[in-house]
């Protein structure tokens, strides 16, 4: 039986992974709105309603609170920096992809 690898408990891979594709999405529908593939109203629906569902910033802002509650600051601070620093790269990164598209 093959043994399972344990992931850091300060990181939080199922919350991440939907932000992080939330993201990536945000990025190309706003960028795809920009360039007219999208109504305003289309873009609006999408960005905020689909990718409003399926980012979990509440829970993010939940788990950084527990981590610093219990006082694993590197932790939370390595969550918190891997979480924006990505998510900001995979948004301009769906810009792109939208853009090169339209």
């Amino acid at each position: 039986m093959a043994s399972r690898a344990r992931l850091p408990s300060s990181f939080h891979w199922g919350t991440f992974l939907a932000n992080m594709a939330a993201a990536l999405l945000l990025g190309f529908l706003v960028a795809a709105g920009t360039e007219g593939a999208l109504g305003t109203t289309g873009e609006a629906l999408l960005s905020t309603g689909f990718c409003g569902a399926l980012s979990t910033w509440s829970t993010f802002s939940k788990e950084m609170l527990a981590l610093t509650d219990a006082r694993r600051v590197a932790g939370a601070g390595g969550y918190l920096l891997a979480t924006i620093a990505l998510g900001l790269g995979l948004s301009f990164a769906g810009g792109a992809l939208a853009q090169a598209i339209w």
